[in-house]
């Protein structure tokens, strides 16, 4: 019995089949879970980089740029002289016609109410007789004659022609001696300010008068 327990012994030991070893000696199994594991590394090691690189796009790469409304920027150039043209300021033509211009000597220079007909008769103005006037003034005054539409603006032209003086309705009556003005639409009471003086001398003096009205300096509050 025991021959036959020692053959049946070798004849087991003899079937069983030995691993498979590979070229250096080593089982095969080994080296085949070497190699997985190998590739799982890098596999990981690549889904890793995939996953970073996604998560880096999507912090900075994909956000909307906000575009603000920008002004445009306006440059000079500081050595371009710019000449600005200012417009001469314009004078209104004298209004002559329409209305007859009568002068009263109301100052105390004889002869010059027909003296300052003549001049106003050379610049155009439609002169009709000078007369004396019922009183005495030193600042003249125009009067107009309401009745007669054009009188307002011969009369308002003449006291222009005059340096400016006040311009005023008629009276009634007209202060002259004779009580009337014949039809006269415009009178001037020659003052004795401007008795005997030219129309260039008044209005040279008037224009003296503006200018130092302007270069007066006002009064200081509290001052002295």
């Amino acid at each position: 019995m025991s021959n036959e327990e020692g053959t049946v012994g070798s004849s087991v030991g003899a079937t069983r089949r030995s691993p498979r070893q590979g070229a250096g000696g080593s089982p095969v199994g080994s080296t085949l879970s070497i190699v997985l594991a190998v590739v799982a590394v890098i596999a990981g090691f690549l889904i890793l980089r995939n996953l970073t690189a996604d998560d880096s796009s999507s912090a900075g790469g994909s956000s909307t740029p906000v575009v603000t409304d920008v002004q445009p920027t306006t440059t000079f150039d500081v050595g371009i002289t710019t000449t600005i043209a200012v417009a001469p300021t314009t004078t209104a033509p004298l209004v002559t016609e329409g209305a007859t211009v009568v002068v009263a000597n109301a100052n105390t220079v004889g002869g010059s109410a027909g003296r300052m007909s003549e001049s106003l008769a050379d610049v155009g103005y439609n002169m009709g007789s000078p007369v004396n006037g019922t009183v005495t003034i030193d600042e003249s005054l125009v009067y107009y004659d309401p009745t007669n539409t054009a009188a307002l603006g011969v009369a308002e032209s003449l006291a222009r022609s005059l340096g400016g003086v006040v311009v005023d309705v008629l009276p009634t009556p007209p202060p002259v001696e004779s009580g009337s003005l014949d039809g006269a639409g415009v009178l001037l009471m020659l003052g004795n300010d401007e008795a005997d003086k030219t129309l260039e001398s008044l209005a040279q003096q008037a224009a003296a008068e503006t200018t130092q009205g302007l270069s007066t300096a006002p009064p200081v509050a509290g001052g002295e």
